[in-house]
């Protein structure tokens, strides 16, 4: 028994010396006095001795379980002792390295130009309402004068979530919202994020930015909104700018038109940016239809309005000469960088 208890002596001392770290340290610790060690092993085997044997043979295995305690317990100390410096030496600051430069954080650009809309629409009398991103089709499609079989619905490439549920094309489906919950005077802004199931390229993306504006009381004629429009337009760009309306189609307007302004890069004289035309199209616009007035539940005899959308990303694109509208959501600090806030 003697020489078992020498020789597990002379075992655990080539192992302790053999630790390099806390989790070699840890292994050993188990192996040596876990249940399953040695150590108990030769308590267990203690039966077999003969009994006037035993306290000697107790007291020696005892003297070894210290012993073992102790040296690991010393190892332990040196091995913390020897991480923690090496983990200091990682951790030093070379105070002769140039400081890095802390940039403070600012709004996107689309943020910026959004609230830059909002804070002139207010300004000109109209008040900010939200609705959801995720719509039933009535308020986005039916509400707005598209019935289901409207050939009009294909002008626009849907999200459906469900037969009935989708992500709203426009911002209009706050309008329909708004008609059913108030009386005339209305005069509102819709600002939000759209979603189209549109191929991602330069020009189009699958959700980009919208701010949708609605007027309607007793008596509101279409010399309103062109006036709207032109006040509008040369307080976003900080001066006059000319604007030229065509007629065009919307389910939900009539008569309805598209809003361009003169080309801010060539002065009308025609470049790559207005493909030559020299003008730029920034809205579609018109009267609200008597149809989606009906559905708001607002007289069409007594009341009529007018509506309009921009795309928040095509402003920026035509007052900054960006040229791709991915550069949006790419997150690029070099691109964002040229864009601080006023």
């Amino acid at each position: 028994m003697n020489k078992t208890i020498d020789s597990l002596r002379d075992e655990f001392a080539n192992e302790l010396r053999s630790a390099r770290s806390t989790t070699d340290l840890e292994h050993i610790k188990v192996k040596y006095l876990g249940k399953k060690g040695p150590l108990q092993n030769l308590m267990k085997s203690l039966r077999d001795v003969a009994p006037e044997h035993r306290p000697e043979v107790g007291k020696l295995i005892n003297i070894l379980k210290e012993e073992i305690e102790s040296a690991l317990e010393g190892m332990q100390t040196q091995l913390i002792s020897i991480e923690e410096h090496d983990q200091l030496q990682k951790e030093i600051i070379d105070i002769t390295l140039p400081g890095r430069k802390k940039f403070a954080g600012r709004k996107h650009i689309i943020t910026q130009v959004l609230d830059q809309m909002i804070d002139i629409l207010v300004e000109m009398g109209f008040s900010v309402q939200y609705g959801p991103d995720i719509d039933s089709d009535y308020y986005n499609f039916e509400a707005l004068n598209f019935p289901p079989d409207h050939p009009a619905r294909d002008m626009q490439d849907t999200f459906y979530l469900s037969s009935d549920m989708l992500l709203r094309t426009q911002t209009s489906n706050i309008q329909a919202r708004i008609m059913e919950a108030q009386r005339p005077p209305i005069r509102m802004i819709c600002p939000g994020k759209v979603y189209r199931n549109e191929t991602i390229t330069a020009r189009s993306h699958v959700f980009f930015h919208q701010v949708e504006a609605m007027y309607i009381d007793i008596g509101v004629t279409f010399t309103d909104l062109l006036a709207t429009m032109d006040q509008f337009v040369a307080k976003f760009f900080g001066r006059e700018i000319e604007t030229r309306y065509r007629p065009s189609y919307f389910p939900f307007v009539e008569p309805g038109m598209e809003v361009d302004i003169s080309c801010l890069n060539c002065h009308r004289s025609g470049c790559n940016l207005c493909k030559h035309t020299g003008w730029l199209e920034i809205a579609g616009a018109g009267m609200i239809h008597p149809e989606v007035l009906k559905f708001g539940n607002i007289d069409s005899e007594l009341y009529t309005g007018f509506a309009w959308g921009m795309g928040v990303e095509r402003l920026i694109l035509l007052k900054h000469g960006v040229n791709d509208i991915r550069l949006f959501t790419e997150n690029d600090t070099r691109f964002l960088a040229q864009f601080p806030e006023v």
